[in-house]
């Protein structure tokens, strides 16, 4: 079985790949919470985002990551 260290790249011939743009529900919460997650429960800080992804999946994502990846759209 092959194993991939976090801190290292294999030297592997890579693809480079775009994520599709999928819109998707998003809403800043004013105070920390909580989300019941694909991978348990999950906490979010004040100013963090809760996400429903395409299949209805909830997740946070921080609000700094958000910023650098997220465009709000109309």
């Amino acid at each position: 079985m092959k194993r991939f260290l976090q801190d290292e790249t294999p030297n592997l011939k890579f693809k480079k790949a775009l994520k599709k743009p999928i819109p998707i529900k998003c809403i800043q919460i004013d105070e920390p919470f909580e989300v019941e997650s694909m991978e348990g429960l999950v906490k979010g800080k004040k100013g963090d985002w809760l996400m429903v992804g395409i299949n209805g999946e909830k997740y946070v994502c921080d609000a700094a990551i958000f910023k650098k990846t997220y465009d709000i759209i109309d």
